[in-house]
């Protein structure tokens, strides 16, 4: 099994290294992709001093895309998501989330939060299936391909929708300590806001989206 680590980012310099240090330290990890989805700051420059394969995108395309681009990179025959924006991530976590995929019981393996931020507590436990933090075999990715080009925010939604349809078994870890920083931080209140609203927008609007 060899793992490709995809990291979707967009605008997330000051907060992507933290997250790639954690895969570097990582040893089941053998491949490490950055897509920089058309970034105005330096994402794709911090990227690059780690050492990582990065794939710049020339406009922003989405998270979708994002990803898509980032397993048409990847040699590895697993494929590992993680945001950028992740706070609290040690490489233990990554391997915890590793280890349960090759339990061999599930065939998509989701990573959900705990004693990190209340907000994003309380959401991953209605809805785990929001966390973009994954890992799953290549085979299924693509079976998505097309879904995952088209889908922006909403891309976990129809992932899982994807996955209830055609049965893959799926569990989910929990990673105590792990979260995001939020919208707001990052673009302040308004602009905060307004991203949050656009990303609510493409998880409902893939909700109903037929697959």
């Amino acid at each position: 099994m060899k793992i490709s680590a995809i990291v979707p980012a967009y605008n997330e310099a000051a907060r992507i290294g933290a997250v790639l240090e954690a895969l570097l330290a990582a040893p089941s990890v053998a491949e490490v992709i950055v897509v920089d989805d058309g970034s105005t700051d330096k994402t794709g420059d911090v990227a690059h001093r780690y050492g990582v394969k990065v794939v710049r995108l020339g406009e922003n395309q989405g998270k979708g895309a994002a990803m898509a681009a980032g397993a048409q990179e990847a040699s590895g025959d697993t494929l590992l998501f993680l945001d950028a924006d992740l706070t609290g991530l040690t490489a233990q976590h990554i391997e915890d989330l590793v280890q349960a995929y090759r339990a061999g019981d599930a065939e998509v393996v989701i990573a959900v939060f705990r004693k990190g931020r209340m907000a994003t507590d309380l959401s991953q436990r209605v809805v785990p299936f929001l966390s973009g933090q994954r890992i799953m075999g290549r085979q299924l990715w693509e079976k998505a391909q097309a879904l995952a080009n088209t889908s922006d925010f909403g891309i976990e939604t129809a992932l899982t929708k994807l996955a209830f349809r055609e049965g893959w078994r799926q569990k989910t870890v929990v990673w105590e300590g792990v979260s995001h920083v939020r919208k707001e931080e990052k673009r302040g209140f308004w602009l905060g806001l307004c991203d949050r609203l656009r990303m609510y927008g493409d998880v409902v609007r893939s909700l109903f989206q037929r697959i």
